[in-house]
């Protein structure tokens, strides 16, 4: 039976969207979506900024999961700007993923659920 992880700081998105942050099905975390969104729930204008909170976020799913970065075994991300964007994010990406990677999939998107969010990350993990 899936179990749904919904850490403390996520459980307003839980109640006012009705979606689980992740969900835990036999040795496998499916990560929703991440966008760059603060404790505060704002988005910060910086790209840079903006694409380490969605990395920090989905960390932040992980470990109530029992699990890290080290764990993701499949990356997507859907980007607003992907070429004009790509630089910075895989700048950002290699502070939090390292060896050996995951798949990734990007693509490019005309529009996110969020004002003025650039990126949403979404993985798969490996529970430990």
């Amino acid at each position: 039976m899936a179990k749904t992880v919904i850490p403390a700081s996520m459980k307003s998105s839980y109640d006012n969207f009705h979606f689980a942050p992740a969900v835990i099905d036999g040795d496998r975390i499916f990560c929703s979506g991440q966008l760059g969104t603060g404790a505060d729930g704002k988005i910060s204008p910086d790209p840079e900024t903006q694409f380490a909170q969605a990395f920090e976020n989905v960390s932040a799913i992980l470990a109530e999961a029992g699990a890290s970065m080290a764990d993701v075994i499949e990356i997507s991300t859907f980007h607003i700007g992907l070429a004009e964007h790509m630089r910075t994010f895989m700048k950002v990406k290699d502070r939090f993923v390292a060896e050996p990677y995951p798949a990734w999939t990007a693509v490019g998107t005309p529009e996110l659920a969020f004002p003025g969010a650039l990126v949403e990350v979404k993985v798969i993990a490996r529970k430990p």
